[in-house]
């Protein structure tokens, strides 16, 4: 069964000279528990899928599914709820919050949507990622790849039906990138999680299940 679909997607940016088809009618199933991975160069079309795929971003034309419900006729203030309870986001900047110490950013969107936290299935997550020394920390005290770990302990927290990453390991080290995608392939595994993450490096890709090729806004293999 497919928990995200996207039909017919189309982003088109400008008019005349200007326009810019970003994405030229789109088709994707995930299945649940699918550790997808989509490749392709800079300006390919990648990340505008991905914003799509989370609804961080409305298409010209087509449609997207999560768990059979057509995000794009959500009004934005329930297409926002819908992106925190459905939805778990990695970036490669890690989007932390510098204030608040490694527990509190991995819990901070339960607390948001006053979300009941199951302290086992918290801790289970936390030994899982080894993130069990720092959970007092900032990040600022941290390294990138503790970091990462956070983004993705916290992408985990509320369940979500499928986690999106967008270029996780950018801004780590080749040995940092392994482990952290060591880590996903586990939390793929362990935690029968849904992920699409999109990278430019095939050898990074080669960790999912199946690698989807973009190029030009088009899917030319899956």
């Amino acid at each position: 069964m497919a928990i995200l679909r996207a039909e017919g997607l189309k982003k088109t940016y400008g008019k005349g000279d200007n326009r810019v088809d970003a994405l030229r009618g789109v088709n994707l199933e995930v299945g649940k528990g699918e550790f997808v991975a989509i490749v392709g160069t800079s300006g390919s079309g990648k990340s505008t899928l991905l914003h799509m795929l989370g609804g961080l971003d409305r298409p010209t034309e087509g449609k997207v599914f999560i768990d059979d419900k057509d995000i794009f006729k959500l009004k934005d203030e329930a297409l926002t709820i819908l992106r925190r309870r459905k939805i778990g986001f990695v970036f490669q900047s890690f989007n932390l919050v510098p204030v608040l110490n490694v527990m509190e950013n991995i819990l901070l969107p339960l607390e948001l949507d006053g979300a009941k936290i199951n302290k086992e299935y918290i801790d289970s997550i936390v030994s899982t990622l080894g993130l069990n020394e720092q959970i007092h920390k900032l990040p600022t005290q941290l390294s990138g790849g503790q970091q990462q770990r956070v983004a993705i302990a916290r992408a985990l927290a509320g369940k979500p039906s499928v986690i999106l990453a967008d270029e996780p390991t950018g801004n780590l080290d080749s040995k940092t990138s392994q482990d952290v995608m060591s880590l996903f392939r586990v939390t793929a595994d362990r935690f029968n999680q849904t992920i699409v993450m999109i990278t430019h490096n095939t050898e990074i890709a080669q960790t999912a299940d199946r690698i989807i090729r973009i190029e030009d806004g088009l899917i030319v293999n899956r």
